[in-house]
């Protein structure tokens, strides 16, 4: 047994190591923001027995008194190491008859072994937090395996009287510990732990009696687990809740964002209702209705800027156009100056100056001019096309209210389809943001 379980131990240890390295790649909170390290004291019973098999060398087995203190270093919010020492009293003897009625007459009559320690290093992981959807729970379970050393030294009573065993000194064996328990959080400084343990040694001398096979012993206990540091505890920290409650909160701003957009979209139709009845031209002579000083001329007749038909057929330009650079310096003053209320297509009042010099200018030198709406990337690309087009005719219909030919003004919209900078910065949406200006 001893050689099988020098082949087991590497495996197990190596097992252990292996589960901490894995759950270590949970991602977790930074060791900074939580307590990690922590100190239990413990009381309990210890019994030289185990219910999971095997035949025990004495037929009545008596529960004394145990005690025990470990240090924890919690890795994540699941597993953690863990490393403990027990001492007690493991006692039984044969004065009654196992459950089967069987009466045990070994030469050996009772047992009495100082558990001197009883050492080992055990990872832990922890099952469950019992409510999911908290961030930080008060109850949880948990199970617990690892590899140690044990020290004990037993006296055994025969016909002749009472002796130490093995002349009387500490046996030193191996033991294997398995167990489970549950840990309830008083605060953030303290926990009441409750726990089960059952230990295999590596050997048949715990009771001073040798019946090839090897012994165990249970440590039932209960305690208190003091956590050191600041902050909360990672061992109760739930990241399953953690990101439950930042889902909720992606949730809710995205809900805040949709309500905002409705209401964009809502003053976006109220915005083009008023600028379509601002542009209205009911006779179709390029004058908008609230600028025709002439409603209902018949269609074709040529107009001038207030809408009224001109008295003299307007001249046949037979000369080539030049545009000066004084005349480009105009313009280029006008798109500098030119401002809209935001979101709107309503122009304000410091861009009159610049625009009434270029209506002066189309109409001195009989200049045509196309307007080039344009918008940065932000909204649909239905809602910018309609915002350039109508910013495009404002600028159109304030030059033609200041005499200008609409016959020879050009207003269209391109939306956010022509940008001239990029519209990942507020600068270059600004400059995005335009109406240009061509002389022909």
């Amino acid at each position: 047994m001893k050689a099988n379980f020098f082949k087991i131990l590497p495996v197990a240890i190596a097992g252990v190591f292996f589960g901490h390295g894995a759950l270590a790649q949970t991602p977790t909170t930074t060791s900074t923001d939580f307590k990690s390290w922590s100190i239990g004291l413990n009381a309990g019973a210890l019994t030289p027995l185990s219910p999971l098999g095997g035949k025990n060398d004495f037929s009545k087995n008596k529960t004394s008194l145990g005690y025990g203190l470990y240090i924890k270093k919690q890795i994540t919010s699941s597993f953690s190491l863990r490393l403990d020492g027990v001492r007690g009293k493991l006692k039984g003897d044969n004065s009654k008859p196992y459950e089967s009625g069987t009466v045990n007459t070994g030469t050996v009559s009772a047992f009495d072994t100082q558990l001197e320690y009883a050492g080992s290093l055990n990872a832990v992981l922890n099952m469950l937090n019992i409510d999911m959807f908290r961030k930080e729970n008060t109850l949880q379970l948990y199970v617990s395996a690892g590899a140690g050393l044990a020290g004990y030294k037993p006296t055994v009573t025969t016909a002749t009287g009472t002796s130490a065993y093995a002349a009387g000194k500490m046996i030193n064996e191996l033991i294997i510990p398995v167990g489970l328990g549950a840990k309830f959080r008083i605060s953030d400084d303290v926990n009441f732990d409750l726990g089960w343990t059952i230990n295999f040694l590596d050997g048949d001398n715990i009771d001073g009696v040798y019946k090839n096979g090897n012994d165990k012993f249970n440590y039932g206990y209960a305690g208190l687990e003091f956590v050191l540091g600041k902050g909360k505890q990672l061992a109760f920290h739930n990241p399953v809740a953690a990101t439950y409650e930042e889902a909720l909160a992606a949730k809710n701003i995205a809900n805040s964002l949709r309500s905002d957009i409705d209401a964009q979209k809502a003053e976006n139709g109220r915005l083009r209702s008023e600028m379509s009845n601002l542009l209205k031209d009911s006779d179709g002579d390029g004058v908008a209705d609230k600028l025709d000083k002439c409603p209902g001329t018949p269609s074709g007749t040529v107009v001038d800027g207030s809408g009224c038909p001109l008295k003299v057929p307007a001249p046949q330009i037979t000369e080539r156009v030049i545009v000066t650079e004084a005349d480009r310096k105009v313009v280029a003053e006008a798109i500098k100056n030119l401002e809209f209320d935001f979101g709107k297509a309503t122009i304000r009042s410091k861009s009159y100056a610049t625009l009434n010099r270029v209506a002066a200018l189309l109409m001195e030198k009989n200049f045509s001019l196309k307007l080039a709406g344009h918008t940065d990337s932000k909204g649909s690309d239905a809602l910018n096309l309609g915002l350039s087009k109508d910013r495009a005719e404002s600028v159109k219909a304030y030059l033609v209210s200041q005499g200008a030919n609409a016959s020879r003004i050009e207003a269209i919209g391109y939306g956010e389809s022509q940008p001239i900078a990029t519209n990942t910065t507020e600068n270059g949406r600004q400059q995005n943001r335009r109406v240009e200006f061509t002389l022909y």
